[in-house]
């Protein structure tokens, strides 16, 4: 009886689900948009004791052995954190992805406040990590504490962890387009009318707040970036290899890393935060640029302060740093280091091209603008997110045809050298390593999947009753376009079709997968 009534109320529940979503979306962008302005703030304030203690240190060396004890008991403390919540360790974004395939379970307030102290303190310490990823895990830890305090129904949760995941990462680079269209092509890798209007009010109203703390003004200050033209596309096209090149060395390098970590024995778990914490002093007192997410970088880049030699040693410092700090499991994403890794090669090649071909010396800042958003489609593999995301943080559209195509080459370079997304890499090691592929309690609780119909798949004009579905699972409700189609056995589906498809909650996961591969498999 209480399995029916659970079927029962989902249904019900359904049929005013957009204008709810909607505003629960702007519930958790409130407090989405509050927590990642606090982390943000904490973030800036820890950086600026660093630096006043490497000013201290460059009039007082005797100062030297000190903060080598506090960046060696600061490693532990962050270790034993992450040993405590290994849920905070690392961006934090296949972590979100886990929970919304129900293949992890996340206690919001124990992620929440540990990721916020556990980075700012690896941020603020030098570290190269960067503040969206665990923004991102903040927002989805907000999104589930809605949902828990508010009593929410479980087909609500991942949509309101979705909205939080798209909040934090409005928030984090004041990008509310570019949170949207995360949760959609990377979060969930399909469109959902209801996850962009959730996902879309949540944004907004985080980036709302933001600004009110930080200003109209966008993430990098270029000023009078002039289009490149059309003659010079084939430099766009090499420049586009280069960076999916870099970004497949990235991802390999970086789970070659954690694997490294992993079979130094001798080191438990909870000590590894601390090598790159050591390295962090060190480079204080030889390299300072590098340390933290590298925003002082791209604006060194920006006004032309750096050298050819210069930028070099900057790129391979901030390179072996990145996978050092990552690798260590410390709390911090790799958005902003990855995006400073891109503006630096960017530089080289322009200014490559300048003293090599005669290039006009004012396109360089295109080229870094350009080359960031290749390195992330070609590490992150999402070429929509990544050009509205560099659109928004550059706060100019007149590159947006350059970008669209820096990112197409990035991404089929990547592709054909088989390099996997980064964030599922993480997320398949990060289950391994836990033991967690599926769910551990059972449970008689109801959710409903979507599950989209893709041109040509095996499901595509297929009629329902000639569907190999899975046990467990009954489709309720068939969405075309703004029409709401109760299944029979004899409707047939089309390309674009959204199924609402009933499940075991208990069964969610492996049922959601046979089905996405049964709506994208191509038809034979």
């Amino acid at each position: 009886m209480n399995d029916k009534k659970g079927i029962y109320s989902i249904l019900a529940h359904g049929r005013s689900f957009k204008l709810k979503l909607m505003a629960e979306g702007v519930l958790v962008g409130i407090f989405s948009g509050f927590l990642v302005v606090f982390y943000r703030i904490a973030l800036e304030k820890a950086e600026e004791l660093r630096h006043g203690i490497s000013d201290l240190i460059s009039a007082n060396p005797k100062f030297i052995p000190i903060w080598f004890a506090v960046l060696i008991v600061s490693g532990v403390i962050v270790g034993y954190m992450v040993k405590k919540e290994p849920l905070i360790s690392g961006s934090g974004i296949p972590q979100v992805e886990g929970v919304l395939q129900r293949r992890l379970e996340m206690n919001w307030l124990s992620v929440m406040i540990r990721k916020i102290a556990g980075s700012v303190i690896a941020i603020g310490s030098g570290l190269s990590l960067g503040r969206e990823g665990p923004s991102i895990q903040l927002g989805a830890a907000a999104g589930q504490g809605v949902s828990r305090l508010f009593k929410r129904l479980k087909v609500e949760e991942k949509y309101l962890i979705t909205s939080g995941a798209s909040a934090g990462l409005a928030a984090a680079f004041n990008a509310p387009l570019a949170g949207v269209m995360f949760s959609l092509e990377e979060l969930h890798r399909h469109f959902s009318p209801l996850i962009l209007l959730s996902a879309m009010s949540a944004s907004l109203t985080a980036d709302f707040i933001s600004k009110h703390f930080y200003g109209l003004k966008p993430v990098f200050n270029f000023r009078r970036i002039s289009p490149l033209p059309l003659e010079s596309y084939g430099y766009i096209i090499i420049l586009g290899i280069i960076a999916g090149l870099c970004g497949a060395l990235y991802n390999k390098v970086l789970l070659k890393t954690q694997s490294l970590y992993a079979k130094q024995k001798w080191l438990p778990m909870q000590y590894r935060p601390v090598i790159p914490f050591i390295a962090a002093g060190f480079l204080l007192l030889l390299l300072p640029q590098v340390l933290g997410g590298g925003h002082p970088i791209i604006d060194s880049l920006i006004q032309g302060s750096y050298t050819m030699k210069m930028m070099l040693v900057v790129l391979t410092v901030k390179f072996a740093f990145s996978m050092l700090s990552f690798g260590s499991g410390a709390p911090g994403g790799i958005f902003f280091p990855l995006l400073v890794l891109g503006a630096l090669t960017g530089a080289i090649y322009g200014n490559a091209l300048t003293s090599l071909l005669g290039f006009e010396h004012e396109y360089i800042s295109n080229f870094i603008i350009l080359a960031m958003a290749g390195y992330f489609t070609a590490i992150v593999r999402a070429p929509i997110t990544g050009s509205i995301l560099i659109t928004e943080m550059t706060g100019s559209l007149s590159h947006l045809l350059s970008l669209s195509l820096v990112s197409i080459v990035a991404y089929a370079t990547a592709d054909l050298l088989k390099s996997e997304p980064i964030y599922e890499s993480l997320l398949e090691r990060l289950l391994k390593n836990h033991g967690k592929h599926e769910p551990e309690a059972e449970s008689k609780d109801k959710v409903m999947l979507e599950i989209p119909v893709f041109l040509d798949s095996s499901m595509d004009c297929k009629k329902v009753k000639e569907l190999e579905l899975p046990k467990s699972c009954l489709i309720v409700s068939i969405r075309r376009g703004n029409k709401e189609i109760i299944p029979k056995g004899g409707t047939v589906l089309c390309s674009g079709d959204d199924l609402i498809v009933l499940a075991n909650e208990d069964e969610a996961a492996p049922i959601k997968q046979k089905l996405l591969e049964m709506s994208s498999k191509p038809r034979v």
